[in-house]
């Protein structure tokens, strides 16, 4: 085939934006040369050649969008004739002279956004398993990159796809808004913007939300965060945050109470037997969740050096797709922003969304109903009832509340 296509680079991508042309027309192209840096909704990717020859031809523009599916551009072979032009490519664009250099990887402008020609589907190939658990989760087949043999979709793709958005109605449509007026600011919607108002209608209309919240008593991991990190100091090393804490601790209790690490299959709830914590990472155009693979065999300080690496990474767009699909429960922390706590919108299709207040230092009673200065940490629960119990839902916050107040138990 001489034409490169938008590639699908994540499980939620719809459209990519060329960031930036590594090859110009005429040049050769080898296999495995990089030949563009493509955006999607949340990070950077670099695009391959799957085959070798000349770059013919260019038809989407630097800072240009496309769908899935899309031409971007014409590679011919040594001695291959280029095809009859089709509607999609009869007009080609040239490429921006002002190049958009990777460290500047600015929106695209306004008039880029619409694209030209709709996703072509083709046939999928797909497991029978695959398939009916797409069915059952209202997924599309087409919009999933498979990771079986050829290409082929397997049922562990589809679990951790999102629930296709395509049927449900967008707030715009059914809400009116107030048109802009003098001296006010239109701003488009970025992919990841997109991907964010999609994913989280879908979870708010189509899962049903419970919530459950606590109160830890956090006066013993104030004192050993403190204590160890005296030492960390003075032997030269990273010290830890209280979110390391609370990530091992979330890790740890799910080990206890495994079915809240689960997901919502249409006719089966799927228990993960691997804990892979998705951790909400705020970036300029939104939220990420990179994904800490296998937590539950990490220990504080492996989790602490993951975290810190991979939000590192969210904020400059350098995450691979596998870092940030697939998880199975997510923490949202809100503590460092002053939120003293709140109730977070699961991630489709995880059925369980921690949400971590700040850590508060407040007046408290003792065992000896005397008036102390103590800490308290606020926790919140957001549950697929579909999965979760109530019951649940209570055990997991329970073993939860007492290794963050025991977090030496954490260090073992």
């Amino acid at each position: 085939m001489p034409y490169i296509e938008m590639p699908k680079l994540s499980d939620t991508m719809t459209e990519g934006t060329v960031v930036k042309w590594r090859k110009a027309v005429g040049e050769p192209v080898g296999i495995g040369d990089v030949i563009a840096e493509i955006e999607t909704d949340k990070a950077v990717m670099e695009l391959e050649a799957f085959d070798g020859g000349t770059l013919q031809e260019i038809y989407v523009s630097e800072g240009g969008k496309a769908p899935i599916g899309e031409k971007l551009a014409l590679l011919l072979a040594a001695g291959e004739d280029a095809p009859q032009k089709d509607h999609r490519a009869a007009k080609t664009q040239q490429v921006n002279p002002l190049a958009v250099s990777p460290s500047r990887r600015s929106p695209a402008p306004a008039k880029a956004e619409k694209a030209t020609a709709p996703v072509s589907r083709g046939r999928v190939k797909a497991s029978p398993l695959a398939k009916k658990i797409a069915g059952a989760k209202s997924v599309d087949l087409a919009l999933i990159q498979g990771s079986g043999p050829g290409g082929r979709i397997v049922a562990r793709d589809v679990e951790s796809a999102p629930v296709t958005p395509a049927a449900i109605p967008t707030a715009a449509a059914t809400i009116p808004v107030l048109p802009p007026g003098l001296g006010d600011r239109r701003i488009p919607l970025t992919g990841m913007r997109k991907i964010i108002a999609e994913r989280l209608l879908a979870s708010k209309t189509q899962i049903p939300h419970f919530y459950l919240n606590i109160e830890v008593d956090a006066g013993e991991l104030v004192r050993l965060r403190a204590h160890l990190n005296e030492h960390l100091e003075k032997s030269g090393q990273g010290k830890l945050t209280f979110n390391d804490f609370i990530l091992k601790a979330v890790v740890a209790a799910v080990t206890k109470v495994p079915r809240v690490n689960a997901s919502f299959a249409g006719d089966a709830v799927i228990e993960y037997s691997d804990i892979h914590l998705s951790v909400a990472v705020a970036v300029e155009d939104g939220l990420v969740t990179p994904v800490i693979r296998q937590a539950q065999k990490k220990s504080l300080r492996e989790i602490s050096e993951a975290v810190k690496d991979l939000a590192t990474r969210a904020r400059s767009k350098k995450l691979k797709p596998e870092e940030y699909q697939g998880g199975t429960l997510t923490v949202s922390n809100l503590g460092s922003y002053g939120i003293d706590g709140f109730s977070a919108v699961i991630n489709p299709p995880q059925a369980v969304i921690l949400s971590i207040g700040a850590i508060v230092k407040k007046p408290v009673l003792n065992a000896q109903d005397q008036i102390v200065p103590g800490h308290r940490l606020a926790i919140g629960l957001s549950a697929d009832h579909r999965v979760v119990d109530g019951a649940i839902g209570a055990q997991y916050l329970a073993e939860l509340r007492g290794l963050l107040e025991n977090p030496a138990a954490l260090l073992l």
